[in-house]
């Protein structure tokens, strides 16, 4: 009797830590284990897929990885007809026949087709586990931006076993952005913990972090409960989180400015580019040409045109363009000052109305040729992208290097300006046009030069538009009026006047666009222009010569 009893005893025991040995499997050891628990996804539950997946991982063998993905991204099938599972390279709809890769050795494996091939499903639940599962694959990653993702993702569901992943991961890290997210992901799972010491050391720590998430979960200590209590119930810990919010806020404040500060050197480059050579023609012709935004426009069109003739080359063909812009529009300025604008020196007035003509003529032949619909130029992999100094800093890449760009391009025409006999030309001219003509001077073709420069630096400008907005027939028009502002405001003619003049009318304009608005801060800078100008009517830096002459 007593015999029948241990046995009955051992049968529940066994009955009963069945189910528990099946969820505590060992890890798969061979290839053949592999292949038989993927085929057991054919027909597992999503709860059953679940555990099969954490036994693939378990395995730690990174060529486990590819599987847990396709599965991640709707790419793992079942061939019908033998029951095997396969990866597909592709899972688009709008293909008869898809491609197989083994999912062991993840070689190829023929093809299929699709009325043979059966997808494996996921739900929320699963799929929210295997971006976790892929990510802590990918935390040992050799890219150090597939390693701060994957830390990204595993924050994203803080576990146990995730935790000590990342406190094991974090001493052997090597980038420091890596590390550094880490860190947070640490302090913030400190939080909860029930220790008030160790909330404390957290909030020191994440106080020196100006990420969003952490200021918004410092200020979540500080909220109320339902109950008219706060969610953190220790004083001390509220007391450092009030602190650490209200350091945060500022650092956020200063920074923020900065990156406004930023912004409105990039906008100001831009103008600075498009002013400065129409600051060139001004200040030595006396001519106003109303067409300058137009050559901006074929600038732009270049650029256009050069990534159609260059699709695969799309870094080179936005290189080649600053040339070919710059002899584009710089031929069509010197055609026009031949044709047009010689005719009428001394006469501003009918060189503006007569350039006005000329811009509507240069928008319609655009039209005809391009179409009224605005076109996108793209912009290339290596100013793509943003670079984040810090958690509240971030810098656009194109626009730094717009900023530098125009740096380069205004350097490279004081050289020419100072260091040429062109240039020596130029100044002679618009000093004393009758001296120069007597000493030998070809002031016409001194004119012709002149022009073609400045609109060949237009159609430069039209290079660096084309990476910030759309390029259309109009495209010009937004510019030409700011630009005569701050040719104005600069000084008529000077160089280093307009340089200032548009950077400061840059971020002057980005600073008051948050608190007026776009159009009322155009608004405030065109009347505290018009301020200026009653003072000052010859702007900061005063140019000598013709123009100014003229002026007085």
């Amino acid at each position: 009797m007593l015999g029948t009893k241990l046995q009955v005893t051992w049968l529940l025991l066994a009955v009963i830590l069945c189910p528990a040995r099946a969820l505590a499997q060992p890890p798969l050891s061979d290839v053949g284990d592999v292949r038989l628990v993927l085929g057991e996804l054919r027909e597992a539950s999503f709860v059953e897929k679940e555990r099969i997946v954490e036994r693939l991982s378990a395995r730690g063998d990174p060529s486990i990885r590819p599987v847990l993905s396709a599965l991640l991204e709707d790419r793992l099938f079942v061939r019908e007809s033998d029951h095997l599972i396969f990866i597909v390279k592709s899972a688009d709809d709008s293909l008869t026949s898809l491609e197989l890769i083994d999912p062991v050795s993840l070689a190829g494996a023929g093809s299929a087709s699709r009325d043979d091939l059966t997808k494996i499903g996921t739900n929320n639940q699963l799929r929210k586990r295997l971006r976790a599962l892929v990510a802590r694959f990918d935390l040992s990653g050799p890219d150090a931006a597939v390693r701060l993702a994957a830390v990204e993702e595993i924050l994203r569901s803080l576990d146990a076993e995730s935790l000590a992943l990342l406190r094991a991961r974090s001493t052997v890290e090597p980038d420091a952005g890596v590390r550094e997210q880490i860190e947070i992901g640490l302090g913030l799972a400190a939080l909860d913990s029930g220790d008030s010491r160790a909330r404390l050391d957290a909030i020191a720590a994440l106080t020196r972090t100006l990420r969003p998430q952490v200021r918004n979960r410092l200020a979540g200590l500080l909220e109320r409960t339902a109950d008219g209590g706060f969610a953190e119930s220790d004083e001390r810990v509220r007391q450092a989180a009030a602190q650490a919010v209200h350091a945060i806020d500022r650092w956020r404040t200063f920074y923020g400015v900065v990156e406004t500060l930023f912004f409105g050197l990039s906008v100001g480059s831009v103008l600075v580019l498009v002013a400065v050579g129409l600051a060139i023609t001004f200040g030595v012709m006396g001519v106003i040409n109303m067409a300058h935004g137009e050559l901006m426009m074929l600038g732009a069109y270049t650029t256009y045109v050069m990534q159609l003739a260059m699709p695969n080359h799309i870094a080179a063909a936005i290189v080649l363009a600053i040339p070919a812009a710059f002899l584009v529009a710089g031929m069509t300025g010197v055609i026009l000052e031949r044709t047009i604008i010689r005719f009428l020196y001394g006469r501003p007035l009918e060189t503006l109305l007569a350039t006005f003509g000329v811009s509507l003529v240069l928008q319609q032949l655009v039209r005809s040729v391009f179409s009224a619909n605005n076109r996108s130029v793209e912009t290339p992999a290596w100013m793509s992208g943003t670079l984040q100094i810090n958690g509240a800093l971030s810098i656009t890449v194109n626009r730094l290097c717009i900023i530098l760009f125009s740096l380069i391009v205004f350097a490279i025409l004081l050289f020419v300006l100072k260091r040429t006999r062109l240039g020596l030309d130029i100044r002679a001219v618009s000093q004393n046009r009758a001296m120069a003509q007597a000493m030998g001077i070809r002031t016409g073709w001194v004119d012709a030069m002149t022009f073609g420069l400045g609109s060949g630096i237009a159609g430069i400008a039209g290079v660096a538009l084309s990476q910030f907005t759309n390029v259309g027939p109009n495209l010009g028009q937004s510019y030409i009026i700011d630009s005569f502002m701050v040719v104005v405001f600069g000084g008529v003619g000077n160089l280093w006047g307009t340089l200032v003049g548009g950077l400061s009318m840059g971020v002057v304009d980005q600073l008051l666009e948050p608190y007026a608005g776009a159009v009322l801060a155009k608004i405030f800078v065109l009347v505290a222009l018009i301020v200026f100008i009653q003072r000052w009517p010859r702007g900061l830096f005063p140019q000598t010569g013709r123009a100014a002459e003229t002026q007085a």
